[in-house]
């Protein structure tokens, strides 16, 4: 048996889904602390036990194990407080894929500091929001020219940053601290700082695909939720390699490279890369050798348009999908290729995952599986009741019914300060709230109920299948289109690489469907392909579904994390017809 993992669950091992759901339970104590009682006592129990499995593009693979990764956070955390960061200052970390990302996100925990993690695709502006209106102290990044260029341009604007430091292998500038000879340079001792699971751990910056991003909130029990994410779901294994492949500054980065995975005894699998490409993934997944793969869908829609038949696929034992819904064409084609089955999980940046197609269902192309248990995942209208099967409805968290979170009283004299979440530990997995942003934090916690934002149905069995974010269901004529649907139909068509469907705005019928399509390789746009694809659409959906107009695009706008970014293109077109 685990024995990390025995310690937060009492009962590990379920025989079907219905008893998992019941029966699940997760013990959180008040100190809980990932670091210290994860990283730090597998450093203890099985020191030469593999946490990392660290490849980049140039090739070769180089191990961590968990008494390497404990010592070099030990030293981080002292390097750190040599510079002045103490507990509860925020420090931003920007550093892809390097081995430095682990290292330091367990010195932070430690100390008892704030993580912000950011992808390298910040601009400057980015920067500068980030940066004042979280309050950084401490902003660490790899030496990326273009990102240290967005840095040099921001760094005068941000008000309380007081250390930048880069993390690289070539020479530093003068104004920036050399983080690994500091690390290196530090003491191996350190002494174990009380911090309670209550305290703030980690802020996500969503992906603002509406106004301004917010910053999610989680403290130290978030680690606890993902587990679920990581043993039930993703079902990586103690001792064996788990890869999921994200960048270090999203919110999928929790969900499959440290939390979950470090506490059930996987070895988390890494591919550093610096720019994605589908030969380059193959070509890693070889040399890492997974047992358990996570990847997001737009990652599997690329490698289906790729020649599979040389790759071993052998090894790996099983798939999952999240960050967008996958679409059955795609779960098809992989299957038949490779003869991996994928499963799809959801979730956001504010929760660990929420539903799944968890190791006991049968797979149902398309659907996201059933809800996870402790959340209570509820379909609710816009009146707050509960809907029927087939009735799409807003997916909310419930907590089995209880009124799990209240806001604590905002400093009236102090109105930047941050405004704090109170309430129980005891649902592990959940924000804590829209850090300083006490009114969206109200909006969305609706009398107790968590109101996600994403629509959904649910079968006769109880799966739910996505809609789309309840501002890109189209109602054209009546009728309430969910764009993923006709994007499914869409990418059975070997003409699409990727689509995006979406509201157009239109005199008669107010509204009607768009697809905005980039083509795969040996296609050109023509107005026959446009007709096609809609007579395509007519004959495997609903014939009123189909997309009226069809533009060719070279690519998506998406947002940092890879999602695709529909109201950008909804935007656009309606501020063209001036709607």
């Amino acid at each position: 048996m685990n024995e990390i993992l025995s310690r937060y669950c009492p009962r590990i091992d379920f025989d079907s889904y219905e008893d998992f759901y019941a029966n699940y339970r997760c013990e959180v104590p008040d100190n809980f602390n990932f670091a210290y009682d994860v990283l730090d006592e597998w450093a203890v129990l099985q020191p030469e036990k593999t946490a990392l499995l660290y490849t980049a593009d140039s090739g070769g693979v180089l191990p961590f194990t968990f008494a390497g990764i404990r010592r070099l956070s030990d030293k981080a955390a002292n390097a750190l407080l040599s510079l002045g960061v103490q507990k509860g200052d925020v420090v931003m970390l920007i550093l892809k894929q390097r081995p430095e990302v682990w290292v330091l996100m367990c010195a932070l925990m430690k100390i008892g500091a704030v993580c912000i993690p950011g992808t390298y695709q910040l601009s400057a502006k980015d920067l500068e929001y980030r940066c004042n209106i979280a309050g950084v102290k401490m902003l660490i990044a790899v030496d990326d020219p273009d990102l240290l260029q967005n840095i040099e341009a921001a760094r005068p604007r941000c008000t309380r940053l007081e250390h930048t430091a880069i993390v690289g292998g070539g020479a530093i500038p003068a104004s920036y601290i050399d983080m690994r000879d500091a690390v290196t340079k530090a003491d191996a001792h350190f002494q174990r700082i009380v911090t309670e699971t209550r305290d703030p751990m980690l802020i996500y910056f969503s992906s603002g695909t509406t106004g301004m991003p917010k910053m999610v909130l989680h403290n130290h029990s978030l680690p606890l939720g993902h587990i679920v994410t990581a043993k039930y779901w993703q079902c990586v294994e103690d001792g064996a390699v788990h890869l999921t492949q994200t960048d270090s500054g999203w919110a999928k980065f929790a969900w499959g490279k440290i939390y979950g995975q470090w506490i059930c005894g996987a070895a988390v699998g890494v591919y550093d890369t610096e720019k994605f490409t589908p030969q380059g993934m193959l070509q890693a997944i070889q040399r890492l050798r997974p047992a358990t793969f996570c990847a997001p869908a737009t990652i599997f829609r690329y490698l289906i348009k790729e020649n599979l038949s040389a790759c071993d696929f052998s090894f790996i034992r099983h798939t999952t999908v999240a960050g967008e819904p996958l679409s059955p064409e795609v779960y098809h084609k992989l299957k038949e290729l490779t003869g991996l089955e994928i499963r799809e999980g959801f979730g956001q940046s504010e929760t660990s995952v929420m539903a799944a197609a968890f190791k006991w269902l049968p797979v149902k192309p398309g659907s996201m599986g059933k809800p996870a248990p402790l959340f209570g995942l509820t379909l609710l209208d816009e009146n707050g009741d509960v809907c029927d099967d087939g009735i799409v409805g807003n997916m909310s968290v419930t907590c089995a019914g209880k009124n799990m979170y209240e806001l604590a009283a905002r400093d009236e004299t102090a109105p930047d300060a941050p405004v704090p979440i109170i309430g129980p530990s005891d649902f592990p997995g959940l924000f804590r709230g829209y850090w300083k942003d006490g009114e969206i934090t109200r909006n969305c916690w609706n009398g107790g109920t968590y109101q996600t934002g994403d629509m959904a149905w649910r079968d006769d069995e109880g799966y739910f299948w996505f809609v789309g974010r309840n501002d890109d269901v189209i109602k054209c004529s009546g009728y309430r289109i969910g764009p993923f649907e006709v994007e499914s139909a869409l990418m059975e068509h070997p003409s699409v690489l990727e689509c995006a469907v979406t509201a157009a705005p239109d005199p008669v019928r107010g509204q009607v469907v768009k697809a905005t399509i980039v083509l795969a390789r040996g296609f050109s746009a023509s107005e026959e392909l446009k007709r096609e694809l809609q007579n395509h659409v007519k004959r495997v959906t609903a014939p009123y579904k189909y997309p009226r107009i069809v533009d060719f695009a070279p690519e998506l706008p998406k947002t940092f994390s890879g999602k695709i970014q529909r109201n950008m293109i909804r935007k656009k077109d309606f501020e063209e017809k001036g709607v």
